[in-house]
């Protein structure tokens, strides 16, 4: 019996969300209680899965988290659900590099003892499809398959054409073939899928999703291959009580600041942290009562005009930095903080000022790949010394610097490349262009909620 299943692909572009999207859709509609993962660094694929499960994404990553932190996280979500539903990054044998399987979709399923289904994009392809597909089948034989299923397919004959290459070639069976469907395929731009936000799917689209695979995809059979039954009741979980005193953290969520690991929140909540979410797009004012702030990534180039205009929330984040209360910022986050953002339209908007810096937008990715950071300096996140991992992606850069703020991230590349300096200090707050996974090491959660504590216990001295 198997606790989950993983949908890979032969390369990206495959079309593999859109599958998983729509086996998510028909198990949900099936009664089956679900738990999505995505493996990667992806803020936006998650976001879409939660959409359609109504349960938390969550991010397996062997970039940024230990094979033993995978494993717990994938148990302690898997425990709650029927069965796990994991999409996999990029093609299910691309990784890090072309020597190992390191940071592969291959590496986690063998980790996690995962049965893939692997989508081939069959368009232009007709026996050539079971060379292909007998190459990743004999590639490593430490990879199980549940089956294949053929994407964008031309036609019924199509096909049957397919099935009949594979016969004798391959093991692993053919579970369908999904003809191509303009209207479900999520649009694209520079950081990758529109998010859940821009491009929500309604109740129809997911419907039409869900009958995608009921139609064309034989899903009696994969859950035959997977031994799947439907748990006779919720299975308990194990709480702690808190007793520690909540600290009041104000999490920046909307259109502009979407890209969260929903473990750095949790991690947070597990320390004493009550997480307050608030829009720089919207709100005027930041919600009352505040220890600490959190800007996470997105789109703030996309709302500049909008961020710029809501003058009185600026006012009250500089305020808040000024009072030197510990706020934290990633990449788009990190990008408000600054003084001013340039589109590629050339065109200026003031941001929040923390930062004596400005960011511009440029045409072309200036930044891909993990990091690993060590704090050269104290900051909100712990002490010198302390190491973690996270993720890098951006198509802007700093386009004026100054010495006033500190720079406290000695980052070394997953490469192995010489450290670089990075992370910017300014009073209690510290802002970055990469996204860290707090999993990598639970202190930096630690110590956040610490620093906010101490800030609130001043502010309440001083009163």
């Amino acid at each position: 019996m198997s606790n989950g299943f993983i949908i890979a692909g032969t390369s990206s572009g495959s079309g593999k969300t859109t599958l998983t999207l729509a086996f998510l859709a028909a198990l949900a509609a099936r009664g089956y209680r679900l738990a999505p993962f995505k493996i990667g660094p992806d803020f936006i694929d998650p976001g879409h899965h939660t959409r359609v499960t109504g349960a938390t994404s969550r991010n397996l990553d062997g970039g940024m988290l230990t094979r033993d932190d995978n494993q717990t996280l994938f148990d302690r979500c898997r425990q709650k659900a029927d069965l796990a539903v994991v999409e996999g990054v990029m093609g299910l044998y691309d990784g890090y590099d072309g020597c190992s399987e390191a940071g592969s979709t291959a590496q986690m399923a063998k980790w996690l003892n995962l049965p893939v289904v692997l989508v081939v994009d069959a368009r232009s392809m007709a026996r050539s499809a079971a060379a292909l597909v007998q190459g990743f089948e004999r590639f490593d034989p430490g990879v199980r398959f549940a089956g294949v299923v053929f994407n964008r397919i031309g036609s019924a004959r199509h096909l049957a054409y397919l099935q009949e290459a594979l016969a004798g070639h391959v093991a692993m069976p053919c579970l369908g073939g999904i003809p191509r469907d303009l209207s479900l395929e999520i649009p694209e731009r520079h950081l990758g899928l529109h998010t859940a936000d821009d491009h929500p799917l309604d109740k129809e689209k997911i419907t039409r999703l869900g009958q995608l695979v009921e139609t064309h995809v034989s899903m009696d059979r994969l859950l035959t291959i997977l031994e799947v039954s439907k748990a006779s009741g919720r299975p308990s979980v194990a709480t702690r009580t808190k007793t520690i005193e909540r600290v009041r953290i104000g999490v920046a969520r909307d259109a502009a600041f979407c890209f969260y690991y929903p473990d750095n929140l949790e991690l947070m909540e597990n320390w004493g942290a009550e997480i307050v979410f608030f829009s720089p797009l919207t709100d005027d004012t930041l919600p009352e009562d505040l220890d600490g702030l959190y800007f996470g990534g997105g789109y703030p180039e996309l709302h500049a005009a909008s961020l710029a205009a809501n003058s009185p929330l600026r006012a009250s984040v500089n305020g808040c930095s000024q009072a030197n209360m510990p706020i934290y910022a990633e990449c788009g986050g990190f990008m408000y903080l600054c003084d001013h953002l340039t589109d590629l339209d050339g065109q200026t908007c003031s941001m929040v000022g923390c930062f004596p810096f400005g960011t511009r937008m440029l045409n072309r990715r200036k930044a891909l790949g993990y990091r690993e950071i060590q704090l050269a300096a104290s900051s909100p996140l712990g002490p010198v010394g302390l190491v973690g991992r996270g993720h890098e992606f951006h198509y802007s850069e700093l386009s004026a610097t100054d010495s006033s703020a500190a720079s406290v991230y000695a980052v070394t590349p997953r490469s192995g490349a010489a450290p670089s300096i990075e992370g910017y200090r300014i009073r209690q707050t510290l802002g970055s262009y990469i996204h860290l996974h707090f999993g990598s090491n639970p202190d930096m959660a630690r110590h956040f909620v610490a620093s906010c504590r101490l800030f609130r216990e001043e502010r309440i001295q001083r009163r």
